[in-house]
């Protein structure tokens, strides 16, 4: 794991960005196929999977209810023995950290057992985020859970079946946790969304993946992480040149929808592409786009918008308020200390570019996302030397999701890469 100061300056880039990156495994991906590979039948080994600090808590946490897990970080495998919808241990002590999708997708994993007994509990954070619709819907199949947030301890019954409803409206994570386990349940088991959810891409993703691994599946290919990829696309609009993405999907069949991040900016002529590599476009107009259904690219855009000609509004983002932190209202403080015109609302930010303010600290939250995102803004050369002007607070955030990813945008800087 790379090793960062408390507070890290980030060092602009003086010429265009040049080189090429490798992604790191997708998370949403990783942290699925580990579910789905312990409820299979028959062993499971994942190629690029993710090795970061929300899929570590995943395999932890099955390794505690009982699961064979065998990780190989040098060649990024981990192998799954499945035991086809048994949970080995029946009372355990699980602590999903700040790890939205090890947080729901474990809570309706373990009630496939019929007599368990397992103690929940995360990060000061976690106890903030939405999990009681799910443990709601899991106590109509049987389930009884101390409380309707974080800790809770859950006593198990199994899933009888039926028809079970869920409100997945502040996260799609409630939803897809039902949607995997569902199949495991001792009689058909559907589930019916009461109103509507957000990232619906999300949903699609699991539906897709628990037809993946319907039947044996001994090697699983996990793809890069395309949430990680807008940061990229982020960089070239920071500095100029081009980047080589390598490990991102945009083609059709593609399992993650933050993929339309690309798509958006490209349509918008920020960016070209062409096939894997990313450069920078010919416009450099704000934007005005819905987020909803691949809201955690928001930010790379929000982080950006100071260098566009324009407002750029940003929609249908009202449920990342409920997410590591947060994010609208977090995006907002820390824009206008860079000295942005910002209009916030529950659901929008509109962000109106300043002349942008030197020496700023940019609190991350401990949310990898801003980490990464306000990162790359600092690429840009705006004192037009080299020197830093913008600092992130809490650098080791990004090892929730992508470890390594300020050594790698000093490897871009350096042409070491």
């Amino acid at each position: 794991m790379p090793s960062y100061p408390p507070t890290l300056p980030i060092q602009p880039f003086t010429r265009p960005v040049r080189g090429s990156v490798t992604l790191p495994g997708s998370k949403s991906i990783t942290n699925r196929a580990l579910i789905l590979a312990a409820l299979a039948k028959g062993t499971t080994t994942l190629h690029g999977a993710l090795f970061s600090r929300d899929t570590r808590i995943m395999v932890t946490a099955l390794r505690a209810l009982g699961f064979i897990v065998v990780t190989n970080e040098n060649a990024l495998t981990i192998t799954i023995a499945g035991r086809g919808g048994e949970i080995p241990v029946r009372e355990a002590t699980i602590d999903v950290g700040n790890a939205g999708t090890a947080a729901r997708f474990l809570t309706a994993f373990v009630c496939l057992r019929p007599d368990g007994i397992y103690h929940f509990d995360g990060d000061e954070a976690m106890r903030r985020r939405p999990i009681g619709a799910l443990l709601e819907a899991l106590e109509s199949q049987g389930a009884q859970a101390s409380s309707r947030n974080f800790p809770f301890t859950l006593r198990t019954a199994g899933l009888p079946g039926g028809v079970v409803s869920i409100d997945a409206s502040e996260s799609s994570q409630l939803l897809s946790a039902l949607i995997m386990a569902a199949p495991k349940a001792k009689s058909p088991l559907a589930v019916t969304l009461v109103g509507e959810t957000v990232s619906r891409p999300f949903i699609h993703m699991t539906e897709r993946m628990v037809e993946q691994f319907r039947a044996p599946v001994a090697d699983y290919a996990i793809e890069g992480d395309a949430t990680a990829a807008s940061y990229f696309a982020e960089l070239v609009i920071a500095t100029g040149g081009s980047v080589e993405v390598n490990g991102l999907n945009l083609e059709a069949n593609a399992l993650q929808g933050d993929a339309a991040f690309f798509r958006l900016l490209a349509a918008k002529n920020l960016i070209a592409t062409s096939g894997k590599t990313a450069s920078h476009g010919s416009s450099r107009e704000g934007v005005t786009a819905d987020f909803n259904d691949f809201s955690d690219t928001f930010l790379s855009l929000a982080a950006i918008a100071p260098l566009l000609d324009g407002p750029t509004k940003i929609s249908g983002i009202a449920h990342t308020r409920k997410q590591e932190t947060d994010r609208v209202a977090g995006m907002a403080r820390e824009l206008t200390k860079l000295g942005q015109h910002v209009i916030e609302t529950e659901d929008a930010l509109e962000i109106h570019p300043r002349p942008l303010t030197i020496g700023v600290e940019i609190e991350t939250y401990h949310d990898h996302r801003f980490a990464m995102s306000f990162g790359v803004l600092g690429c840009h050369n705006l004192r037009g030397d080299g020197q830093p002007w913008l600092s992130i607070k809490d650098p080791a955030c990004c090892s929730k999701t992508f470890p390594a990813f300020f050594d790698l945008l000093e490897a871009l800087r350096t042409g070491s890469h």
